[in-house]
Order: C-alpha cells, then structure tokens, then sequence
C-alpha cells in the first residue's frame, strides 16, 4: 500500500494582508494596479480570487507569493513577514505549464523530487515520493506517457494540470498558489481539479487559486471569496454569504443565472439582466464614461486632414 503524501505533516500558514496596494510606471506616470485589498487565508481552507480579466488577480496572487513586492500594506504569514525560510514552504502553479514536452509524466516528476527535495533524503526516497505522487494524482494509467506539446502528442490538458500541481505539492508546502488551474479545461475536469484542491487543503495546507469564469458548481466548492474589479476589492468573505451580501445592498439578477456570471457582471459595471440601486446604477454609468473618455484621449486617432497634410 502506497504511502498517502497529503497525511504528511506541514507546518499550518495563516495568511494576512491588509491594505495592499501595487503601482507600476506607464510612461513615467504611476498607475495604481490595486487599491487597498485586504482579507485572509487560513490552512484547511480554499480561497477564490475571482474578477474580469485585467482586474488584478495575477498580481495579487504574486504578491501573496512572494513573487512581487506591495507598494503599501502589510502581508503576513503567521503574524511574520515573508523571508527565506518561508520560500521553502510555498508551491506556485503558475497558468502557462513550464514542462518539458518529451519528458514522461513520471520522468517529470521524478525530476522534480531529485532536484527540489532535501538532501537528508536518499535517492531511493526521493523517486519513492515521485511515485507516491503519481498514484496520489491519479496519474498512474498515463505516467510513461509524453507531456507533449504543439508538435508532439501527449497527455490531456487535465492530466498536465495535475503534473503541474504535483510538481509544486511534491515538496510538501504550507502554502499552495495557483493562477487559473482550470483555464483551458471542460467543466468536469474542472471540478476534478478543485475537489484536488479541496484534498490538499483538509491536510492542513492552505491554498489560494485564482478562478476566471467557474461553473456554479464550481464556484460553490470554494470556502472563501475574494471579488476584484478594476483593482478594487468588492467583496471578501465566506463564498456562500457573497449572494445574500448583494442581495441585502439591492444588487439582484433579474433571471436565474450562475452565481459567478452575476459576480463577474458586477465586478465588470455590467448592470444588463442585473437590479441595482439607482446611485450606484449612476456611478457605474458615469465611471465607465470617463474610462471612455481616458480611453479615447490615450488612443487618440489623427483625422483625415492630419494624414492629408502628413502626406503632402
């Protein structure tokens, strides 16, 4: 009987972050990327970032990573802030799989235990753990297979999900991220990616996963919510009190809808199908003229009369 790596023991990471903001330069002038998003990850749990594209999940799971550094706020894990003893302890699974495509799935992972675990453990151990792995995964039936790639064919985009994340879990980290696990993939297989998470998350670890348009089924699997839209925070909290939450400040679908469609269309001052209160139906007119306007001052066309003169 194989040895069960998700009933190994890891160190149990609360997460914090409180007021984190981030800017980046666009043509010497700073643009502000997020604005003051606060909340929290505890281990057993599984936390959703979700938000229209461009809103600033990427950016925040980064930060929360370790990967970027906030212009403002606080981020800590277990009331300490990140160090390098921590890196040790976090797993990232970032949204293009970094995997070699004539590589087997066992050859993979494999790899990945001789190079990433510690030296105290012996060879014998380390391919051991590979193994464990590949069973825990359920990628048995397809470990001598090759990952593939464009021009060679390998495993389903499931299955390639699955070795990304094992290549991250294979070190037993406290800490588990993941930008958009189930992009690219059918519902079902989906599903089967979170209830992983869900796995991984009742041993103590907790994972933080960002999610671009989930089934409602999908999305009711997640513990927490975090709700961004254009870098601010909108809603944070437990994923079954999000409904009742906008429900209560007068923001209702008018027809039956996935939840996370709802979400999505309010994170993106989409207010079509959507009952609003009238001053916030306003604001959300008005903000989205003056990203019009900013729009059309950066895209600015020349007329026909300047190209007439340019051309003369």
């Amino acid at each position: 009987r194989r040895k069960s790596l998700m009933a190994e023991p890891t160190l149990p990471i609360y997460l914090k972050f409180a007021e984190v903001k981030y800017r980046v330069a666009v043509k010497g002038t700073p643009r502000e990327i997020l604005s003051g998003i606060s909340g929290s990850a505890s281990p057993g749990e599984v936390l959703a970032m979700m938000g229209p594209s461009g809103s600033g999940k990427t950016t925040l799971l980064s930060m929360l990573g370790g990967r970027a550094t906030a212009a403002d706020g606080c981020i800590s894990y277990n009331d300490e802030p990140f160090g390098k003893s921590l890196k040790r302890r976090i797993g990232f699974v970032t949204q293009d799989d970094v995997l070699f495509t004539h590589l087997t799935v066992k050859e993979t992972l494999t790899y990945a235990a001789l190079l990433r675990l510690p030296r105290t453990m012996t060879r014998e151990q380390k391919k051991e753990r590979a193994m464990d792995i590949i069973y825990e995964l359920g990628l048995e039936r397809c470990q001598d297979t090759m990952i593939g790639g464009s021009f060679v064919r390998g495993v389903s985009g499931g299955e390639r999900k699955r070795v990304c994340i094992g290549n991250e879990i294979i070190i037993n980290p406290s800490l588990l991220f993941l930008d958009e696990p189930t992009s690219g993939l059918d519902s079902t297989t989906a599903l089967r990616i979170v209830q992983l998470l869900h796995d991984i998350a009742e041993t103590g670890k907790t994972v933080i996963t960002t999610i671009h348009q989930p089934s409602s089924r999908l999305f009711h699997k997640f513990d927490k919510l975090i709700l961004l839209g254009r870098g601010s925070l909108l809603y944070f909290g437990k994923t079954a009190e999000a409904m009742p939450y906008f429900s209560s400040i007068g923001c209702n679908p008018l027809i039956a809808m996935n939840p996370a469609e709802f979400l999505l269309d309010l994170a993106n001052g989409n207010t079509n199908d959507v009952s609003v209160p009238s001053e916030l139906d306003d604001k959300v007119h008005m903000e989205n003229q003056n990203l019009q306007d900013t729009n059309s001052k950066i895209n600015l066309r020349p007329s026909a009369q300047d190209v007439h003169e340019v051309k003369t």
